[in-house]
């Protein structure tokens, strides 16, 4: 099978460059027999940059770089010759990647907005030459400072999704379906369960030229949080979502029971999701009439705003766009 181009998850190697030494030199020219000392500054080692770029959206090219080093500053010269700094590796991640360190797990930084660059390991400084320790007792120093090491280490990237509506949902819920239905996407759909095996995104057109985006989660099964399934895999990216649609299928036996599996999912994987905006959508209505929605609209949960849909007929789409629109905009 072939392998999937979505990786938001990669381990790398990082090492900046070394700064250069500095230099020891004494002034030496025709009719100059005792000049002072003229050693110039080593260079700074090469930064390892990481920079937002809005162009990616996953990780998969830096799957198979485990290695980066930067390049060593240069050492100082004699007349007072600066050294040439090391280069700077710029290293282009997707918007919402979090850096930690490996051994601790200690979260480093995010990048959020395009074009943001952030240092990850920084260069070490260039040592001074010999011409910075002249002093009237001491005026010809023979002796310069070395370059500072570079910084090196490995760092976990991990990629949460920045998207407006994240779908919450068991597998076979319809959040592929519903995808493909009001955006351009094209996930893939099938009768069976865990047919997502990676998150998709769709722009929701909607009046006059707005729109917003919409993230397809791979489905969430009871104990997802403690492993089980593959949601744990995925649940970090509905953290970045502005707006969460929980989806349930009209075939449940108990639609608000199973709306209240997917919260607490949600709840014991970061309880600050629960402070997200969120709308309920039962979906695949065309397989029950009108009748059987008033039954059980009592039944749902309260405090949500609710809507009957159905992807294949189109039902409730339009009113599902509303309430979204409305829920992004509190």
């Amino acid at each position: 099978m072939a392998e999937s181009n979505f990786i938001d998850y990669v381990k790398i190697y990082c090492a900046s460059g070394h700064g250069g030494a500095g230099s020891v030199h004494l002034h030496r020219a025709k009719y100059i027999a005792k000049g002072g000392p003229d050693g110039g500054d080593g260079g700074r080692g090469g930064h390892i940059i990481l920079r937002a770029n809005p162009q990616f959206w996953t990780l998969i090219h830096l799957k198979y770089r485990k290695h980066v080093k930067a390049e060593n500053g240069s050492p100082g010269g004699a007349a007072l010759m600066h050294g040439k700094n090391g280069t700077d590796i710029y290293l282009d991640v997707p918007l919402g990647t979090v850096v930690k360190e490996a051994e601790t797990g200690e979260i480093l930084m995010e990048l959020v907005e395009a074009g943001e660059e952030k240092i990850l390991c920084p260069g070490g400084r260039g040592g001074w030459g010999n011409d910075h320790f002249k002093t009237p007792t001491q005026q010809t120093p023979r002796y310069a400072q070395p370059g500072e090491d570079g910084v090196e280490g490995w760092f976990i990237l991990e990629l949460k999704l920045l998207a407006d509506v994240g779908l919450v949902g068991f597998p076979n819920a319809g959040k592929s379906t519903l995808l493909s239905a009001i955006t351009a996407a094209r996930p893939k759909i099938a009768s069976y369960a865990f047919t997502t095996l990676e998150p998709n995104l769709g722009i929701v057109s909607y009046y006059d030229d707005r729109s917003f985006v919409m993230a397809d989660i791979p489905g969430i099964i009871e104990g997802a949080h403690e492993g089980k399934g593959i949601g744990i895999r995925f649940l970090r990216h509905i953290e970045r979502n502005s707006v969460l649609l929980f989806m349930v299928s009209a075939e449940e036996d108990d639609i608000a029971a199973g709306y209240r599996t997917l919260l607490h999912e949600l709840e014991q994987f970061n309880p600050e999701l629960l402070v997200k905006e969120r709308v309920l959508a039962v979906t695949k209505c065309d397989l029950i009439d009108g009748q059987i929605e008033r039954e059980l609209q009592p039944q749902l949960p309260k405090g949500i705003p609710h809507v009957f849909i159905s992807s294949v007929s189109g039902e409730g789409l339009k009113e599902l766009k509303e309430e979204l629109w409305k829920a992004l905009h509190k």
